[in-house]
């Protein structure tokens, strides 16, 4: 009897190792340090390097006291390197190690939240050269769109989309995610990868009682194949499959980008990747930019990204500098850098040092070429606040359009546009192919009730292949402009 069952035993036995997930690892190893610390660590091919964290240099501005930007000295095998912190930075290769770090305790002075689990100065995360980020196969971009259409808040930003940052504000949200705004209803957010449904709208599954995060109606909760979490918010719609307990496949549609929930009235994907991969063992943020780059690069082979982020907040009278350094070419490398600003004027350079006289959201344009010949655009907000009168806000534009990929001639293209913190004017639209302007008129939200209310929306085709910068702008009664720009391919 026992050896006529063992064939059964064995089948059963094989379909259920055929239905659990394979045993995957973070090719990353974490590292925490305090300044004139020493360590050395292993890498997850057994490589060791030595890093000495020895120096974390900090900018802040003069209107919030809030970071702009971070640079973290190290003696990696010897050598010294800078690293930049978050805002929109890929890990650098150095020697066998590639290395970057995503957040420092110095974030912590004048934040509400503690949303990274640091236990000391500085955190690392390392990669054996040359390595993938995370393991091929296993990740994918989580919107179908294309790369920066829109707007975005990535780790330490301040927040700034929606009402715009808040001079008067002393407690600063840095975002620890990575915010992807896009089209209501219109923008498919999917699973970035296999991995078990551990809560959709509002239910959780049993059993999973110490979590990394809050639990609504417009929250997606992933749990990977190893062992992170990913949170996915503010959706319009989730899709009847994503319940509680049930697998979902990589790539598979989770739902529809919206402004539920605690989204302040803009449209976006925050998408967030949790652990307890912390010194201190509790929840802790795992930055997604890399990974969200890497993956995007594998699916769509990019030539070239243009890179004009983070945005910046300033009085007027106030410099404040440009930077296209963070553009990368994925075909050979970038040669120039051309800037047009929202005055008309223009310049050449990696940087460039502005200022403004009048209040106002500013869209600066930057062009980047490769060696190649590949072009792309990106924008830089600039959010100016008059010196003589801080509390006076200015208006903020969050404009998308939809679709923004394989948009070819004659194809329909919705443009959607919302604006904040002003009730007079409208909306101009400028499509820049030369056709006439469009002009529609959004409702301004209340700060109790921005999840409603929908976009104004205007439907516009280009009759040529090309690149296009469309412009979106309003002013308020006093004719403080807010100017916002999209970048628009058409191809054959």
């Amino acid at each position: 009897m026992r050896h006529s069952l063992f064939p059964l035993l064995m089948l059963v036995s094989l379909v259920l190792s055929c239905n659990r997930p394979a045993e995957i690892a973070p090719i990353r190893v974490v590292a925490e340090m305090d300044i004139g610390e020493s360590k050395k660590i292993t890498l997850s091919n057994g490589d060791q390097v030595k890093l000495t964290l020895l120096e974390i240099s900090v900018e802040r501005d003069s209107l919030r006291n809030a970071i702009r930007s971070v640079q973290v000295k190290l003696n990696i095998e010897g050598e010294e390197v800078s690293l930049g912190c978050g805002n929109y930075q890929l890990p650098v290769e150095v020697g066998k190690v590639q290395i970057d770090c995503p957040i420092v305790k110095d974030y912590y002075t004048n934040s509400s939240q503690d949303r990274w689990g640091l236990s000391k100065d500085a955190r690392f995360r390392l990669w054996p050269e040359g390595s993938p980020l995370i393991e091929p196969g296993t990740f994918v971009y989580p919107v179908k769109q294309r790369w920066f259409a829109n707007m975005t808040q990535s780790g330490n930003e301040p927040c700034y989309v929606d009402w715009g940052e808040d001079p008067d504000s002393e407690s600063i949200y840095y975002h620890s995610g990575h915010d992807i705004g896009g089209a209501e209803g219109m923008d498919e957010i999917v699973s970035a990868t296999d991995g078990l449904v551990i809560s959709s709208l509002g239910d959780t599954l049993e059993g999973y009682d110490d979590f990394p995060g809050d639990i609504r109606r417009d929250v997606v909760w992933v749990l990977t194949d190893w062992e992170w979490y990913i949170r996915y918010s503010h959706l319009d719609s989730t899709d009847p499959a994503i319940q509680p307990g049930s697998r979902v496949s990589m790539g598979q549609r989770i739902g529809f980008m919206g402004k539920q929930g605690g989204s302040g009235g803009w449209v976006h994907l925050h998408f967030e990747l949790k652990n307890r991969e912390t010194a201190s063992g509790s929840w802790g943020t795992e930055d997604a930019y890399a990974y969200l780059w890497e993956a995007y690069v594998g699916q769509y082979d990019p030539d070239l990204i243009a890179v004009a982020r983070p945005h910046k907040l300033v009085w007027t009278g106030q410099q404040t500098t440009l930077d296209g350094g963070r553009s990368k070419s994925l075909a050979g490398e970038v040669v120039s850098w051309e800037w047009t600003f929202t005055d008309g004027t223009t310049a050449d350079g990696l940087t460039q040092v502005r200022s403004y006289a009048r209040p106002g959201e500013y869209s600066e344009i930057l062009k980047v070429t490769d060696s190649g010949g590949n072009v792309d655009y990106d924008f830089t907000v600039v959010q100016v606040y008059d010196r003589e009168n801080p509390g006076k806000y200015i208006p903020v534009l969050q404009p998308a359009y939809h679709p923004t990929m394989d948009i070819h001639p004659g194809d329909p293209v919705t443009f959607l546009v919302r604006s904040f913190n002003v009730e007079t004017g409208n909306e101009v639209w400028d499509f820049g192919d030369g056709s006439p302007q469009d002009t529609v008129r959004s409702v301004a939200p209340t700060r109790q009730n921005y999840t409603e209310g929908k976009f104004a929306e205007t439907v516009h085709s280009f009759t040529e292949p090309g690149d296009y910068i469309v412009k979106v702008e309003r002013s308020d009664m006093n004719g403080i402009r807010a100017v916002a720009h999209l970048h628009v391919v058409v191809g054959e």
